[in-house]
């Protein structure tokens, strides 16, 4: 199957499959009823129905049925979950140990010196020749001609050979020479290479054998005659090449050169002086006691004969071993039809698979760096290595072990021999016939075929922890051959799937120029799997983009991109290999935009509808990324960008329910914003030069950004952050201004001052357009900062603006969407300066069109301040300090302990240096609230001058006369002078962002194949949905027990008792929280504390709501609190391993105007949706899979909600009490959503502590309780009228839990007092005193949780104790 095929295959299962886990019901309207919510959940287990009760029809009915309680939808469990706290992810690197695979240093084999000393017909002195005796030199007979001749003939034949190795290199020979012609021949080559190697070839069969000392032996010519031998030393020749340089040396005893060489190397290793022997390739014929064969079988020069003509070598002594050498001469061999550079012929095929044989032995027997060394970084050295391993194969048969320097392990019996062997039988069985008929067609051999299957079997069982698969080099080979290299291809992709280890293989066997010389092709069906094997290569190495722009492999993706035929996945490679390209490169950023790459990109992102489910998120995702990377720090790149309209095409991508694809574009458009241009930075002041058309551009880019700045994402968040950090930098005079505007001495001066903020309340809900669900604010929507003034006197003697002032009464950013507890801090002033050169936005031309936007993006920074995520809130923080807020946080909320605690607004007197300061609250105390750390100096280590040295601090000399002298200043002086700081090192210190690096992590993991674990979890599930069954079964079929013996007590030392608890359902483990958040985690069985963490460090604490997220899988913990921020932790069992999941502000833009504030919040697992609302007139509804805000409910009450119960059966049923006993059903299913309001609780109206649903499928019984204490059984068909009351409690009640399944419910009572009804309304049983010896009563009960499968309740109380209840048959612990 292509590789393509498979993909396709694998995201089609995928997204199939993903019916049963992800969050669809945008196809809620077409529904009739509730119970047809439930076919996708019903589906699942069919045949599992059906097989087990194919006996029983009614029993299969139950079964499906009772699948309507299992929810299918599984949320927050993708990979943007695992550890975006706490690590910053990295891209593809560009150095470092992943570009091992690239060859240091390429090296050519310049200059080639032969040395042949023969001395024909004389045998040396130390050599007694058997008979008969190894004659052939050169595959030349030297006693078949003349002496002279043969020396000559047998001189040109060696050149001959090698040069079909290296034809460039420049060759010189030496026949029979003295001492000064070999220093002579060597010396030219050296200056004739230069820095390139050299190679020297020594031939000694004519004279004695080398010394012990290391000297091997030339002549001394009288004329023309030989007197005698003359000893060469190695030292000289060492001296005389140099470095880099190759040796090879084919003489008897040839091991005594080596041996000298690596004392030699010893020596100078120990002396300053000498040669290096790291460049020293050494080849030696035989051991240093070793002769050279003599047998006739063999030529005399066997051991050049295979360096230089190793197929006829090889075939001449396979023959002389195997069947054939009986039907075949030997001569043929000599005649064998073809040329070594053509594959389709005989000879072409054995040199390939000869070439591929080696490759291979060599690929598992060597190191990878020495691989590298000997065979990628010379192609001559390469060749030579090769067929070394034949002369080593070869000379061993003979009793004789060549050897080489460095020192190879043994290959001769490697098993890859064997294939070779068949190969060669093969195709020397057609040579007879191909010699006969010239045109008879060849027929290749089937190794690389048997070959790629054995890689092919590989894949399917080897992994990372096996053998790497031996034929690695193989699969290289094959990609020469157009006839198999598709399938290589295919293979090749599956292998670099398998993980960045398979990806550096490849590398290192030598894959990289293959599959760049494969770019030039124009062959249709190679382009999904060119496209695939790059986006591998690039996950793991950045450094391939300068190959890629020099070859023009850019064109190659940007065409493949510009495709719809192609496959939105493969497309979205091409997206992510040419961001890469571009990534920091800006040869690269100028040959994407010379390709127009911009509109191909804006082009595919406008013809993907953004709302229709065919689309690949990944695609548009990519597309984002890869502009973003175009146009970041590339002004002519962003130029083109704006030309093109892109920031309005982004911003419909804003609202995509996946949030990669959100923070993507947020990224994208950030990179717009330039932040390092001088003229936004308004050095020297001159704004005339500014460009107008950019700088509107940017306030739009910013308007949409601030759009998304209480994303349900924390990955779209952070981008947002750092996109406001470029347009901070960019525009610090501007926003600092606006900060400083806080700092006036009158409110009246502060309101007359911002003449385009007067505008704001009639146009923006804090954001502009910030969503389509955000309900309109209040009428006079300037900020937080102006809910300050004065009735008679507007500044008061300490300096600040009092609160009884008709401003502050009169609602002045009242429920701005940025102004989240400014009412919180209602009795904090504004600190005031007399300085009046410091204006609000004082530029030489009018700014109304965005003086308001800077204002909001001020608003936008502390709301990032104070965001629940703790990176977030750090990124806020660093904003806040760029535009010089730190000093105010500096004043007021620095504490000996580094920490802020809530009301301490002012804690020591004025200090005398700075007389006109007044020591309070400040206005960003009032907006930031409840800030966890405070920040003096930018949060970076070791510390800096300033994160924008050179940037005027807005608290200046002119706000601070004495703060020279101050101690306690904040940042140091010495950054109001350092203007001349490069902007470079300025916008190195701005906040970085991360969606592409994390991005980039998907192409680095498995895209063919699912997860290991899958199998597991499906397993783990599947256990857990049969006890969930069997226990419902058990709750709905049996008699509603007492639920009053207590079985586990335990107290959970909360200081303020217990505010929330819920059980888990398939551990014995209770989770309790405290109104400080603490949260701990209890094993009732055992009688054990697991965990005990914070839920945040805020100073503003309150308890709402405990969740449990996913509770048939890995179970998460929602921990809802009262100002509304969402926080999901994972391993919160674990003693000091839980993980924050994920964070938010599920009301955020509807913050209430009151101090203190009760977020009601409720989670549906069968929908995914979390419902919130607080002292606000709407629902909000949040949807935890796309982790975005997708709709806001009218409440349709002038009072507030304070109950809320989603129903667990039917996804979208959503039931809502309301303060004023009011009672409202919703479904987001139908148009209107409101299905019928009813006031059950007439005769006594308190507000509803609890509501929710009866067990069952039936979707129109609620039951309600009031404060006062009667409790309501309604039935939405029987209008509005209660068929049911139960007078619980004589007023008091504060707690009310119904059980899931059974029928019964339970009440708590503030008066110590806890009962237990049945859904018909029997009082099955009351709990008073606790199970001691001395009885004592149990605490004000504040809540109740039943376990969803058991009947267990626990109670948690005012006085520190968490008590667990069972019916009458549970025994304590």
């Amino acid at each position: 199957m292509a590789l393509g095929d498979l993909m396709a295959s694998r995201f089609s299962q995928s997204s199939s499959s993903s019916v049963l886990v992800s969050n669809h019901f945008s196809e809620f309207p077409s529904r009739d009823d509730g119970s047809s919510a439930l076919v996708v959940v019903e589906q699942r287990r069919d045949s599992e129905a059906a097989s087990s009760s194919s006996d029983n029809v009614a029993g299969a009915a139950a079964a499906t049925t009772s699948m309507a309680y299992l929810p299918q939808t599984v949320v927050l469990c993708e990979l943007r979950h695992e550890g975006f706290e706490g690590s910053v992810p990295t891209g593809p690197s560009e150095s470092g140990l992943v570009s091992k695979w690239r060859p240091k240093d390429r090296m050519k084999t310049g200059c080639v010196a032969l040395v042949l000393c023969l001395n024909i017909s004389v045998d040396p002195p130390d050599v007694i020749k058997i008979s008969p005796c190894a004659r052939m030199e050169c595959w030349i007979d030297p006693f078949s001609m003349p002496a002279p001749k043969a020396l000559e003939t047998i001189g040109k034949a060696l050149l001959a050979q090698y040069e079909r190795w290296q034809p460039r290199a420049r060759y010189k020979h030496q026949l029979d020479p003295t001492v000064e012609e070999v220093k002579k021949l060597c010396l030219g080559c050296r200056k004739n290479a230069k820095s390139e190697r050299v190679l020297f070839h020594y031939n000694g069969h004519g004279v004695p054998k080398p010394t012990a000392n290391g000297e091997i032996w030339v002549f001394n010519k009288v004329n023309q005659s030989y007197t005698q031998y003359i000893p060469l030393p190695v030292s000289d020749l060492d001296s005389w090449l140099r470095t880099p340089s190759i040796y090879v040396f084919d003489c008897s005893a040839a091991g005594m050169i080596v041996k000298a060489f690596i004392e030699r190397q010893d020596w100078s290793s120990s002396s300053s002086a000498g040669s290096s022997m790291k460049d020293c390739i050494l080849l030696a014929a035989c051991g240093a006691h070793e002769t050279l064969p003599q047998s006739a079988e063999f030529p005399a020069d066997v051991f050049t004969s295979c360096l230089t003509t190793p197929i006829k070598m090889a075939l001449k002594w396979f023959c002389g071993r195997s069947l054939l050498r009986d039907t075949i001469d030997q001569f043929l061999i000599d005649r064998i039809p073809g040329r070594q550079n053509d594959r389709k012929t005989l000879l072409g095929e054995l040199n390939w698979i000869f070439t591929a044989v080696t490759d291979t032995i060599a690929w598992n027997v060597l190191p990878h760096d020495l691989f590298q060394r000997l065979f990628r970084q010379d192609l001559l050295v390469a060749s030579l290595f090769r067929n070394f391993l034949l002369a080593e194969r070869i000379m061993r048969s003979a009793n004789c072990s060549p050897i080489s320097y460095p020192v190879l392990p043994s290959t001769h019996q490697h098993h890859m021999w064997d294939a070779w062997d068949m190969a060669a039988e093969i195709c020397l069985s057609q040579l007879s016939s191909l010699i006969e008929e010239p045109n008879a067609e060849f027929q290749p051999s089937p190794f690389f075929t048997e070959q790629l299957t054995a890689f092919e079997v590989w894949l399917d069982h080897g992994s990372e922890h096996k053998k790497p698969p031996e034929q690695l080099p193989i699969v290289l080979q094959v990609l020469l051959s157009q006839c198999h290299r598709f399938r290589a291809l295919v293979l090749l992709g599956r292998f670099l799937d398998m993980g960045p280890w398979a990806v550096d293989l490849a590398l290192s066997v030598g894959i990289f120029p293959y599959v760049l010389k494969l770019l030039q092709t124009s062959a249709m069906e190679l382009r999904q799997i060119l496209v695939f094997i790059w986006a591998k290569i690039l996950a793991l190495d950045k450094s391939c983009q300068v190959d890629l722009v020099k070859d023009a492999g850019h064109i190659y993706f940007i065409r493949f991109l510009d495709s719809i035929d192609a496959y939105p996945e493969h497309r979205a490679m091409a997206a992510f290999v040419l961001a890469v390209i571009v990534d920091g490169h800006r040869r690269g950023q100028e040959a994407c935009i010379n390709a127009d790459l911009v509109h191909v990109c804006l082009k595919h992102i406008q013809l993907a509808n953004p709302h229709d489910a065919q689309s690949e998120p990944l695609l548009l995702q990519w597309l984002c990324l890869c502009l973003g990377k175009l146009w970041e720090d590339f002004p002519e790149a962003q130029v083109t960008g704006l030309h093109a309209d892109a920031p309005s095409i982004f911003t419909s991508l804003l609202s995509e329910p996946q949030p990669e694809v959100r923070a993507s574009a947020v990224y994208a458009m950030g990179t717009l914003l330039d932040g390092g241009s001088d003229s936004f930075r308004d050095v020297g002041g001159d704004e005339d030069s500014d460009d107008d058309e950019k700088v509107k551009a940017e306030i739009n880019i910013v308007k949409s950004l601030l759009a998304v700045v209480s994303d349900g994402s924390p990955m779209v968040r952070a981008e947002v952050a750092v996109a406001l950090a470029r347009f901070a930098f960019g525009h610090n005079k501007q926003l600092k201004s606006v900060a400083a505007s806080f700092w006036k001495p009158h409110a009246n001066s502060l309101l007359s001052s911002l003449p385009s903020l007067a505008n704001i309340s009639s146009t923006v809900s804090g954001y502009g357009n910030a969503s389509p669900y955000m309900q309109p604010a209040s009428a006079s929507q300037i900020g937080p900062v102006l809910r300050v003034g004065s009735d008679s006197t507007a500044v008061g003697r300490d300096g600040r603006v009092s609160t009884s002032s008709p401003l502050a009464n009169s609602g002045i950013m009242h429920g701005s969407p940025l102004s989240d507890d400014s009412s919180q801090h209602s009795d904090s002033g504004i600190l005031l300066n007399d300085s009046a050169n410091n204006g609000v936005i004082n530029h030489s031309r009018s700014r109304s069109l965005d003086g308001g936007m800077y204002y909001k993006c001020v608003l936008a920074m502390c709301s990032l301040a104070k965001d629940p995520s703790p990176r977030i809130a750090s990124l806020g923080r660093r904003l806040l300090s760029m535009i010089g807020i730190e000093q105010v946080v500096t004043r007021t909320l620095r504490f000996g302990n580094g920490t802020v605690r809530h009301g301490d607004a002012a804690i020591s007197t004025p200090s005398p240096n700075l007389a006109g300061l007044a020591r309070s609250s400040s206005w960003f105390d009032m907006n930031a609230g409840h800030l966890p750390l405070t920040f003096r100096t930018p949060p970076v280590s070791p510390p800096r001058q300033s994160y924008l040295t050179g940037m005027r601090r807005v608290c200046s000399l002119e706000f601070r006369p004495h703060i020279l002298n101050s101690p306690d200043s904040g940042l140091a002086d010495p950054l109001l002078g350092s203007g001349d700081s490069s902007s470079i090192s300025e916008r190195s210190l701005l906040p970085q962002s991360t969606i592409y690096n994390w991005s980039c992590g998907h192409f680095s993991r498995p895209l063919l194949t699912s997860a290991d674990d899958s199998e597991e979890i499906s397993a783990r599930r599947e256990e857990r949905e049969k006890y969930a069954l069997d226990r419902i079964a058990k709750c709905q079929h049996s008699s509603a027990g007492k639920v009053n013996n207590e079985i586990a007590s335990w107290d959970t030392k909360f200081d303020m008792g217990t505010k929330a608890v819920v059980l888990q359902p398939f551990s014995p483990i209770v989770i309790a929280a405290d109104e400080t958040e603490r949260i701990r985690i209890y094993n009732y069985e055992e009688s054990s504390l697991l965990n005990s963490f914070d839920n945040h460090n805020f100073p503003d604490k309150g308890i709402s709501r405990l969740c449990l997220v996913n509770e048939l899988d890995d179970s998460l913990l929602l921990v809802a609190s009262c100002d509304g921020n969402i926080r999901l932790w994972k391993d919160y069992t674990l003693k000091g391993k839980q993980r924050l999941v994920t964070a938010f502000s599920s009301i955020q833009g509807h913050r209430s105007s009151v101090r203190s504030m009760n977020t009601i919040v409720d989670w549906q697992q069968q929908s995914g949706y979390l419902y919130a609302s607080a002292d606000i007139p709407s629902i909000m509804l949040w949807d935890l899979d796309k982790e975005q805000l997708i709709n806001s409910m009218a409440s349709t009450s002038d009072s507030s909600v304070s109950a809320l119960s989603a129903s667990q059966v039917h996804g979208g049923q959503l039931a809502a009490g309301f303060v004023d006993g009011s009672v409202r059903l919703f479904d987001i299913r139908t148009p209107e959503m409101l299905v019928s309001t009813t006031h059950p609780h007439r005769q006594r109206v308190e507000r509803v502590v609890g509501i929710g649903f009866q067990p069952g499928l039936d979707p129109a019984k609620i039951v309600s309780a009031s404060q006062a204490g009667d409790v309501q059984f309604l039935d939405i068909r029987r209008n509005s009228e209660a068929y049911l009351t139960i007078d619980a409690h004589r007023g008091s009640l504060t707690a009310l839990a119904i059980h899931r399944h059974a029928p019964i419910l339970a009440t708590g009572s503030a008066k110590q007092l806890i009962k237990v009804f049945s859904l018909d309304g029997d009082q099955l049983g009351s709990i008073r005193y606790r199970s001691t010896f001395i009885g004592q009563k149990i605490g004000p009960v504040s809540c109740l949780a039943f376990h969803p499968y058991q009947f267990l309740l626990a109670a948690g109380a005012a006085d520190t104790y968490v008590t667990i209840y069972a019916d009458d048959n549970s025994q304590p612990r």
